[in-house]
């Protein structure tokens, strides 16, 4: 079963505590050992935004604060690569020709950003597609999809199962700015709509809410599941 797990940095380190990146690096290591083949993408987070906002005011031009995003993601990856073990890539893929490479060769591959312009949302998604995996998972600080942003409006409603259409006509009007409601962008909607991938949106504070919803498809978040797919594919109930 091929996988690609995207981790918020606000999951992953929101204050660069060691014992949340090992919790990520046990759940990939414990995703591994059940037979998954893996690529996680791990997001720029705060800091990115810190570096942007300060070259922004020097004057750097967008594709200039898109690369210093992407290295900031990066940096990320290395921190999640130094707590995992034997078995993964030990340094940041930088291309999805190198990442389909060395997941096909066996090891679980680690990344942030690729190119300027593209969120790492939608490279997890692109990786996705590129792999054919069977599962996309985003692991964020929302628990799922919702109509509004259920932080600022009392009638925002979860989504428990949208199609990959109904993703993109939920996500295209959002706003994608702080605090939004969006934890998927719309690049990446669109690409799980292109490729009919199934995805699941899910709040990844707890690492192990990645595990159950790997294996078992257990979890609280919302389900994207292409028209005329399973509800239950094969490989959850090979866990159950």
């Amino acid at each position: 079963m091929r996988v690609v797990v995207s981790i918020g940095v606000v999951v992953l380190a929101p204050g660069l505590e060691p014992e949340r990146v090992e919790g990520f690096a046990d759940a990939l290591g414990t995703l591994s050992a059940e037979g998954c083949e893996l690529g996680a993408v791990v997001g720029g987070g705060t800091v990115a935004r810190q570096y942007i906002g300060a070259a922004r005011e020097l004057a750097a031009n967008e594709f200039q604060l898109d690369e210093l995003g992407i290295g900031v993601t990066r940096l990320n990856a290395r921190l999640l690569i130094a707590a995992m073990g034997h078995g993964v890539q030990r340094t940041p893929a930088t291309s999805y020709d190198e990442a389909g490479e060395a997941i096909r060769g066996g090891d679980t591959v680690v990344m942030g950003g690729i190119t300027p312009g593209q969120t790492t949302d939608a490279v997890a998604a692109a990786l996705a597609e590129y792999i054919d995996a069977e599962l996309l998972v985003f692991a964020t600080s929302a628990d799922g999809v919702y109509s509004a942003d259920p932080e600022t409006d009392d009638d925002a409603e979860q989504y428990g199962q949208l199609t990959p259409s109904e993703l993109v006509e939920v996500i295209a009007p959002m706003d994608r700015g702080a605090g939004a409601s969006a934890p998927v962008d719309l690049l990446a909607a669109k690409l799980i709509e292109r490729s009919s991938l199934r995805t699941i949106v899910l709040d990844g504070t707890d690492p192990q809410a990645v595990v159950d919803a790997v294996l078992r498809g257990e979890h609280s978040g919302t389900d994207i599941v292409p028209t005329g797919e399973s509800d239950e594919p094969t490989y959850w109930t090979q866990h159950e």
